[in-house]
């Protein structure tokens, strides 16, 4: 099915963020190790990024490397830097080509200091870009996030620069990562796992989920088509009953 003709042109979701999950499974399945999914992965974000382009997404956030991930085993980690590294510098004139603008978000100090200058070079040379801003959460965890978000602000009230009435939502959200980017309308988390993995606590508070089966590497365009079709379906109400979305809309 071509979900692509089934997607209303007047909703869509603006930002979307991507749990990328089932590479080492599919590499298994293949009788390969897991960094041969990795690889494989690239595909899946190239077409991603396509199909949100197409439609008029304007973000999209890739769960690339959580805190958590710091935890494998070493020769996994060291490949997937490298990894890095070398795909961000395959993939900016293709990015340049089609007005991409790559953002980073995370503990990107604890990065190797090579992937560090890669990805500072690769922002710098898209800064300028306006189709989509494509987001790498790397070295990345929610609780941290928020925590070191508590912290500046704490640091703020001590120096007397703000006061603890002056706290609100929007306080909050201008000490998050993604201060920059719009709030998240919808989550996709691919290869059948149903949970959140501490990715984009606070963000995703309002947003829509769709977890599909299909292992990452396997993700094509109409799978993310298929999102957002979904999505559509969905009623958002916010807070707010049927009734009241109903009386809005008329």
């Amino acid at each position: 099915m071509n979900y692509l003709e089934q997607i209303n042109p007047n909703n869509i979701p603006q930002h979307v963020a991507i749990i990328m999950d089932g590479n080492g499974r599919w590499a298994k399945k293949q009788g390969m190790n897991r960094i041969f999914g990795h690889r494989n992965a690239l595909t899946s974000i190239r077409e991603s990024v396509a199909a949100a382009s197409d439609i008029g997404t304007k973000a999209i956030t890739l769960y690339a490397f959580s805190t958590e991930n710091w935890n494998r085993p070493k020769l996994e980690v060291d490949a997937l830097m490298s990894l890095l590294i070398n795909s961000l510098k395959k993939e900016l004139p293709g990015f340049q080509e089609n007005n991409i603008k790559i953002n980073a978000i995370g503990c990107l100090e604890s990065l190797p200091t090579k992937a560090q200058k890669t990805l500072a070079d690769v922002i710098e040379a898209t800064k300028n870009n306006t189709t989509l801003t494509l987001t790498f959460a790397l070295s990345y965890g929610s609780r941290e996030e928020i925590v070191n978000a508590v912290k500046n602000i704490s640091k703020k009230i001590v120096n007397n620069e703000l006061s603890v009435e002056e706290i609100d939502e929007k306080i909050i959200n201008n000490h998050l990562y993604t201060v920059s980017l719009p709030e998240v309308d919808l989550v996709i988390r691919s290869s059948g796992e149903q949970r959140i993995s501490n990715f984009l606590l606070w963000q995703i508070a309002y947003a829509e989920f769709h977890f599909t089966k299909v292992l990452w590497p396997d993700f094509r365009k109409n799978d993310f088509y298929k999102a957002v079709v979904e999505y559509q379906n969905r009623e958002r109400r916010f807070g707010k009953t049927s009734e009241q979305i109903e009386d809005l809309n008329e």
